[in-house]
């Protein structure tokens, strides 16, 4: 997807979305830098993808989404505009991996939802290990960012009665950039799990308690 169509949706796709719901964007001047960059967030609902596009403005973004966002015409044209390209889950997916080190190559960020699938409970899931294949791979810096309330803009759509001017808040929570520590060779699964671990922990930081799930502060 051409990355003029990336920043002429931005503006529209903004508008749109403070039509379903009341935004609101911390700590959204972060400074990042220009080498390879990953944005790693929680997922509560597909519209996670724009939001993070329209949050974060100093960088194009590429997101690693899953394939099923690809079945409806609507939801496959939005994902697409924001860089958007497939990744099968449950498989090694080495196109996705040539797909994603291309992003870091060319410039873009990279947009990965680390637990690999939108929550349905609305907590924090594991976090899968290949962010942190990535981002070792790529010394790359990772800045994490924790989502919170897009799961409630279904509401408006749910019961006998829609509640079409029901704007939900919404929080983009973005925080400080990283590095993981690096590891000498090519990163065994200790290393991995340990990489991914300190990932989603800076994620869970970014939330609200009781959107924390596994990453809870109390440990239960």
């Amino acid at each position: 997807m051409s990355i003029s169509l990336y920043d002429a949706c931005r503006r529209p796709v903004a508008l749109a979305l403070s039509i379903l719901c009341h935004y609101e964007i911390r700590n959204r001047d972060v400074s990042l830098s220009e080498g390879p960059l990953i944005v790693v967030s929680n997922h509560l609902s597909w519209l996670d993808i724009p939001l993070l596009a329209v949050a974060i403005r100093r960088r194009r973004i590429s997101f690693m989404a899953k394939s099923e966002y690809f079945h409806s015409p609507i939801h496959a044209f939005i994902v697409r505009a924001m860089g958007s390209f497939t990744v099968d889950r449950g498989t090694v997916d080495r196109t996705a991996f040539d797909l994603a080190a291309k992003a870091l190559q060319d410039g873009r960020a990279l947009g990965i939802f680390p637990e690999g699938t939108r929550s349905r409970t609305f907590q924090l899931q594991k976090g899968k290990l290949g962010v942190a294949f990535i981002a070792l791979r790529s010394n790359a810096v990772i800045l994490p960012v924790g989502i919170s309330g897009t799961e409630r803009i279904r509401q408006r759509y749910q019961g006998s009665e829609r509640r079409l001017s029901y704007r939900p808040r919404v929080t983009i929570s973005i925080g400080q950039p990283f590095k993981l520590p690096p590891v000498n060779g090519k990163p065994g699964r200790a290393d991995l799990t340990t990489s991914t671990e300190t990932i989603m922990r800076h994620i869970a930081e970014l939330l609200p308690e009781d959107y924390r799930g596994t990453y809870r502060t109390n440990g239960h």
